[in-house]
């Protein structure tokens, strides 16, 4: 080769770490997930009307100190059943109550409830099915179990909780977790069971992974969505249960407003006064649905297969 040939190129350099490395582009799974979830002007919409109503429902209370057990207008008749105005926006009710307030502090109590009671269900029930998926010595206990407790419906087995414990918030927690997490860990072990027979994990049970670190690092990031489903349909669902039991008068005593309790006390009033039993069926109504489509369509994100 001349020198003016050689001038034209240069040595192409080696470097074993460059070698390694990944052209394409880089992945993060949660930036794809809230991506995804994101693009859809849907779920922005849902979920800021969530967010919204949870806010209203545990600030507002606290700023207009309405409390069930006082009627500060019991003795002005002119303040009673009127009806959804600029002044009150949702009317007042028999003891002349801004509707406005009841039906909020209402809502953060029937939320509180159904917040401790599916974090409890939730948490116990992935951890309990996590473990009853994957170990066949405690299967066969715990599917006896569950098969006894699901044959009796799960409103009945709350009723009948409630009236051995008797009424109160924590009364009504313990009724709808004491079993409850029973169906949550069902559904999970059936999706572990078809988790973990896979190569991989047949793999890392073969090399004496332990079982501890087999559930949290193989099997549990592989179930996301299906945790978030879980979640979002758990909470309306105590939302509801909650709200039957209190209509039925078993669940929160008169002293604690909720969703249930104003359906149960306003109920008689419903063809004379129906704001009185409108508006708190509309809050109950779009907080239950929209626990439902926001996590429907969170699960639906979760799943790498949406991604791009």
């Amino acid at each position: 080769m001349t020198d003016k040939t050689a001038e034209k190129f240069t040595y192409a350099t080696f470097d074993i770490l460059q070698s390694e490395h990944i052209a394409g582009p880089k992945y993060s799974y949660w930036k794809s997930v809230f991506q995804t979830f994101f693009k859809k002007k849907w779920s922005v919409f849902w979920l800021v009307l969530l967010l919204v109503m949870t806010l209203m429902a545990f600030i507002q209370p606290l700023l207009s100190g309405y409390d069930p057990a006082i009627a500060p207008n019991i003795n002005k008749p002119e303040t009673w059943y009127l009806k959804p105005s600029a002044q009150h926006w949702f009317g007042t009710d028999d003891r002349g109550n801004d509707m406005w307030n009841v039906v909020w502090a209402g809502t953060r109590m029937s939320l509180s409830i159904a917040l401790i009671a599916a974090a409890i269900n939730i948490g116990v029930g992935i951890l309990v099915g996590a473990i009853w998926g994957y170990s066949k010595r405690i299967d066969p206990i715990l599917l006896g179990i569950y098969n006894v407790v699901s044959n009796v419906p799960g409103i009945l087995r709350s009723m009948m909780l409630m009236y051995i414990f008797g009424r109160g918030f924590w009364q009504i927690v313990l009724a709808m977790t004491i079993t409850g997490w029973l169906g949550v860990a069902f559904f999970i072990r059936t999706q572990v069971m078809i988790i973990r027979d896979r190569e991989y994990n047949l793999a890392s049970r073969c090399l004496g992974t332990p079982l501890k670190r087999m559930v949290t690092r193989n099997i549990l990031p592989y179930m996301v969505s299906v945790i978030a489903t879980l979640i979002y349909q758990e909470i309306p669902g105590l939302i509801n249960t909650e709200t039957v039991l209190s209509y039925l008068g078993i669940g929160l005593p008169t002293t604690y407003p909720s969703l249930g309790r104003m359906i149960d006390t306003y109920w008689s009033f419903v063809d004379t006064y129906p704001h009185m039993i409108v508006f708190p069926g509309i809050v109950l109504g779009l907080i239950t649905i929209s626990f439902y489509i926001v996590g429907q369509l969170f699960a639906d994100a979760s799943d790498p297969r949406t991604h791009r």
